[in-house]
């Protein structure tokens, strides 16, 4: 993403004005006061401080929730109704269904449920003013991109501090 220019940038992403770790000194009892007392005092900024610029629009996120539900929702409730569809099918000695089918069978709609909530996020559009398509792919492509790019640069960053 250092790569990207302001134009690739969206709206509500941070600028990437990144911050060192402070080198970590065995604190006196004095400056361990003063530290809790500065804590306290800038998570309060932070509260008070609206910074629209990072917080992701409500289109978005509303797009991105109906998104989920369904990638998410539709495999979950077929897990579901495999295991009950197979109990009425065993009970009523419809079929006879080896409990490792039917447990084998749940997981995975479960498993595709809960990869449907990823994929559900990152194949919305993050552009406001564009929709994006019905399954996503290309909107994934991109998301994916800047998602294992913010990824590089993090481990980046934590070798050039490790190093220092």
């Amino acid at each position: 993403m250092a790569a990207e220019s302001d134009q690739e940038r969206l709206p509500f992403e941070p600028k990437g004005n990144k911050r060192k770790k402070p080198e970590k000194t065995a604190p006196s009892p004095k400056t361990e006061k003063k530290a809790v007392t500065t804590q306290r005092q800038s998570s309060n900024q932070r509260k008070q401080r609206d910074r629209p610029d990072t917080k992701i629009p409500e289109v978005v996120s509303q797009r991105m929730l109906k998104r989920m539900l369904a990638f998410s929702g539709v495999p979950t409730a077929l897990g579901v109704a495999v295991f009950f569809v197979s109990y009425l099918l065993i009970v009523r000695q419809v079929v006879d269904l080896p409990n490792v089918a039917v447990l084998l069978t749940s997981m995975g709609c479960f498993g595709l449920g809960v990869i449907g909530l990823s994929y559900g996020a990152l194949s919305t559009s993050w552009d406001e003013m564009r929709p994006g398509s019905l399954l996503g792919m290309d909107e994934f492509q991109v998301n994916f991109g800047r998602l294992t790019g913010a990824w590089r640069e993090t481990r980046e960053a934590r070798r050039q501090t490790d190093s220092d």
